[in-house]
């Protein structure tokens, strides 16, 4: 259950038990915990800026029972399809996602899948359901990567750059869980200061799609699990079409908006009635009628 995970470069070594402890005759991993903490880290954020995108806190826990295990199950339902191969001849471990075996699109797509059927029945507006999910998948991703480094996996191929990673002796490899949780650390810090000035609901999701999906791209190549459709790495292919496919909205999206303000006209005042000018004729009747009223006694 250990793993000697060092960077020889760095002069750093670490002994890791992925158990983190024993409950009841029961393992409780690292990796879990991990998630766990991410999981509630992201919810806590997300919570502190519902009332900015126009929702409310029970909104958020009411998705929150609907997405996480809707994109439990769908991420564990992706790892399996693509690797039918060997689950094909061991059907009773297909739900032993205890065993490991899950995949962030997958999880993605639950997600999605669990916001649109809320939004649906709540009247509330997908695209702003999505903005706020973005955040709340930028956080998690960026801290359960680290559950990946505990259990010795989601490395890439070989490498001599300085910050290789050893994993029980072998020759160092691209920490790819390291590069993708940095990424997503600068994603989240990119769109928490951008968000102030977002210009239309969906446009924190498109440019989490836009960020998420590039580096992605690049990280999926280096790694050495990928799942294969063919000779296509699944996630290397999902993840650079739908970057392409956020920049489009994105372009198209900022294009219209660019256009509106090219040909927008502010409303016309509306214009006053001009000020009349009292005649002299008017003004001597007007106080006859005065001198009058004071004239006339008073009725006892």
């Amino acid at each position: 259950m250990e793993n000697a995970i060092s960077f020889p470069a760095l002069g750093l070594d670490f002994t890791i038990n992925r158990v983190a402890v024993n409950l009841f005759g029961k393992d409780i991993y690292w990796y879990g915990i991990i998630i766990c903490i991410g999981f509630i880290l992201a919810a806590l954020y997300v919570n502190s800026r519902v009332k900015e995108f126009g929702v409310t806190s029970d909104n958020l826990v009411d998705c929150l029972i609907i997405c996480v295990p809707a994109g439990i199950v769908c991420a564990r339902i992706y790892y399996v399809v693509f690797e039918w191969d060997y689950y094909s001849q061991h059907l009773s471990e297909i739900i032993a996602i205890w065993n490991g075996g899950i995949a962030i699109y997958g999880a993605v797509i639950g997600v999605l899948i669990g916001l649109f059927a809320y939004s649906r029945v709540k009247k509330l507006s997908f695209a702003t359901l999505c903005d706020l999910a973005a955040f709340g998948l930028l956080i998690g991703q960026c801290i359960g990567r680290w559950g990946n480094f505990v259990n010795g996996e989601a490395y890439g191929g070989p490498t001599a750059l300085p910050w290789g990673m050893s994993i029980n002796g072998s020759e160092p490899v691209h920490p790819t869980f390291l590069y993708e949780s940095i990424w997503n650390l600068l994603g989240f810090i990119g769109l928490h200061f951008y968000s102030k000035k977002r210009k239309f609901p969906g446009e924190m999701a498109l440019l989490y799609v836009a960020w998420y999906g590039l580096g992605r791209a690049w990280i999926e190549g280096l790694r050495t699990d990928s799942l294969y459709l063919g000779s296509l790495r699944v996630s290397q292919v999902l993840a650079a079409v739908s970057c392409i496919a956020a920049v489009a909205l994105l372009a198209r999206q900022y294009n219209r908006i660019k256009v509106q303000k090219a040909f927008y006209v502010p409303p016309a005042a509306q214009p006053t009635a001009p000020e009349r000018v009292t005649t002299e004729e008017e003004t001597a009747e007007r106080e006859t009628v005065s001198a009058t009223a004071e004239d006339k006694p008073e009725q006892v």
